[in-house]
């Protein structure tokens, strides 16, 4: 589910080949884990005849893990270790709730299995949206109401959900239908990397973990590339983030997602020091005493034009990243119904992300690359 929320706009802006062959679980070793590299949230190991996924940290603060064995069709099962769902895979049909989830499908060319999601218009590929106006995939409501009476009729593989915290109703009425429900975390995770990473999740319930390794690798290869192209650069520009919201500023803090991608385009995050993951609120003048002559202001809200942010509040006029026009901003590339591009790959595709942001702070360095999530605000 896209969040299009006040807040997560003022700090989440940072929130193929085809296989020829099934890759084949392996029987011959009684435990062999894959090579996961950053993502913290799961982890995948190979047991005689079925896989097991352990996810983690599904919100933040949990200290619950959820186990799911995935066993190949008609292998006989006999297990001494006890699991929160055990699903036959490879899987035909799928139920997914974010719209993150939607680029993995795409990238392991199994997003026709997708048959339910809620919130529709907030998915903006254009290969899904096809899909949808086909009737191949199914309205199912809000995120936070699923309607299950629809998903009973779908009666899917496998539904992914995610849970902000351990009070989620509606995943708990979908645990009592019968369906196999399992948590995906993908979004409580601080690197690049790491959420791109979570592409090996949803490969394991098709056997495509041979393809998710290669997709994998060669986005980390193009971020380090890019991140070793970025420390050529001669200078460090100064970088403000984040906007007012009524008469709190939030931004990101210097361990989050956000100020990762400066640090990795090497840019000099005016509040890298902070500690946390999330958002940092701050009072106008803190903001406009540290940053005012910041020379880019990256991700302001949901505002797409300069003369919005001025309308907004006169004091962004006083910033000079604004005199300057160095404000950038992913609000304007959207989907055919509103959904924001962003919000959707981003997190798919950290290596683009962070060439946009090199191409913000050093231009010389990526002088043939095209924005592709970002524009600088008019």
């Amino acid at each position: 589910m896209q969040k299009i929320l006040f807040i997560a706009l003022l700090f989440l802006f940072f929130i193929s080949c085809k296989e020829q062959k099934d890759d084949k679980i392996l029987t011959n070793h009684s435990k062999y884990s894959t090579s996961i590299k950053y993502a913290k949230g799961f982890d995948i190991a190979y047991r005689d005849g079925y896989k097991v996924i352990t996810v983690k940290n599904i919100w933040p603060g949990s200290e619950k893990e959820f186990r799911y064995a995935l066993v190949k069709k008609d292998h006989p099962l006999e297990m001494p270790e006890s699991f929160d769902e055990i699903i036959t895979i490879p899987i035909n049909e799928i139920v997914v709730t974010s719209t993150t989830h939607i680029p993995s499908l795409e990238m392991l060319e199994v997003d026709t299995t997708l048959v339910g999601f809620p919130s529709l218009d907030y998915i903006s590929s254009q290969k899904t949206r096809k899909r949808i106006n086909q009737g191949l995939i199914k309205e199912l409501g809000k995120n936070e109401d699923l309607n299950t009476e629809s998903l009973l009729d779908l009666n899917p593989d496998v539904i992914v959900g995610f849970a902000i915290d351990n009070h989620d109703k509606t995943l708990k009425t979908i645990k009592k239908t019968g369906i196999p429900l399992v948590y995906n975390g993908d979004w409580t995770e601080s690197s690049p990397l790491a959420k791109a990473e979570w592409i090996k999740f949803f490969a394991a319930f098709y056997d495509k973990d041979t393809l998710a390794n290669r997709l994998f690798s060669n986005i980390e290869n193009e971020y380090l590339n890019a991140k070793k192209i970025a420390f050529n650069a001669k200078s460090k520009p100064t970088v403000l983030s984040g906007a007012m919201y009524k008469d709190i500023w939030y931004l990101p803090q210097g361990k989050s997602w956000a100020a990762q991608f400066i640090a990795d385009a090497n840019g000099d995050y005016l509040w890298k020091k902070t500690k946390g993951t999330g958002s940092h609120s701050l009072s106008l003048e803190s903001v406009l005493e540290k940053a005012e002559h910041a020379e880019i202001w990256i991700g302001p809200s949901y505002y797409t034009n300069l003369v919005q942010l001025k309308k907004a509040h006169a004091v962004y006029q006083y910033f000079d990243s604004f005199k300057n026009k160095k404000v950038y901003s992913f609000t304007n590339k959207v989907g055919e119904t509103g959904g924001l591009i962003y919000f959707e790959l981003a997190p798919n595709r950290p290596d683009i992300v962070l060439k946009d942001i090199i191409k913000i702070l050093h231009p010389e360095l990526l002088p043939n690359h095209k924005f592709y999530f970002f524009d600088q605000l008019k």
